[in-house]
Parts: structure tokens; C-alpha cells; sequence
């Protein structure tokens, strides 16, 4: 499950349509691209426990502010893992809330998007945009 999301070869096979410019380690900034969405997505690794956690900083649209995105891989069993996906740093006014709102329904698509390329092969970004 970690490596779905830390390895850019796995993750640009259900998620980042455009492609992503490397793996998530610790100290490296990546790029993630989008066919439904233009130009590159910047993101600075701030944080990686292999197996256990990724933390991303994003910049928030939003002056000089920046998101911190946490995924959390708890293993529930051997064949199981479940995956904690939250981001903090909006702002509380109406652009930093719908920005949020929209981020948040990425990260649900990416959790989607990869149950349903890790359990049955299904890519299903493929052919959607």
C-alpha cells in the first residue's frame, strides 16, 4: 500500500494521469501533473516513515500560505491497511474553505483510485478526462 503512493511509476498508473516527477522522500520536492488539471503540482516532502507515513507541503493558492497533507498506513492485518488522508493550513474564509473542500474531493479520488487499482487492477482515472 505505501509503495502505491511513494513510488512514482505506481502512482502515475492510478492517480497522477500526468505523471510524477520522483518518490516521496524525505527532503525532495516533487511534481505531480494532471490531465484534468494545468500545469505542474509542486508538493515539498517533509516527513516519511517507510510503511507508516508521508507528509507533503502544498502551496495553498492562497498568498504565501502553504497545506500539510498527512497519509497515515496503519497495517490492520496482513492483506489490510488502512489509509488516514488529512490536510490542514487553510484559511476559515470562503476561498480557503471551498479550496479545501476541492482538495479534500482529490483526496478522496486518490483513496478511491487506489483501492481500486491495488485490489482489482482498475485504473479509474483511465479515460475519464
Amino acid at each position: 500500500m505505501f509503495a502505491a503512493v511513494h513510488d512514482p511509476d505506481k502512482l502515475s498508473k492510478y492517480f497522477t494521469t500526468g505523471g510524477a516527477s520522483g518518490p516521496l522522500q524525505q527532503g525532495a520536492t516533487v511534481v505531480w501533473r494532471f490531465a484534468d488539471y494545468p500545469g505542474d503540482v509542486p508538493g515539498a516532502v517533509r516527513k516519511v516513515v517507510p510503511g507508516e507515513l508521508i507528509v507533503l507541503e502544498w502551496e495553498s493558492g492562497e498568498s504565501d500560505r502553504t497545506t500539510k497533507t498527512e497519509m497515515v498506513f496503519e497495517e490492520l492485518t496482513p492483506e489490510s491497511t488502512l489509509v488516514t488522508i488529512s490536510e490542514s493550513g487553510w484559511t476559515e474564509t470562503q476561498q480557503g474553505l471551498d479550496k479545501s473542500y476541492l482538495n479534500c474531493q482529490g483526496w478522496m479520488n486518490m483513496a478511491c483510485c487506489l483501492k481500486a487499482w491495488l485490489e482489482y487492477g482498475i485504473n479509474l482515472r483511465n479515460g475519464f478526462f
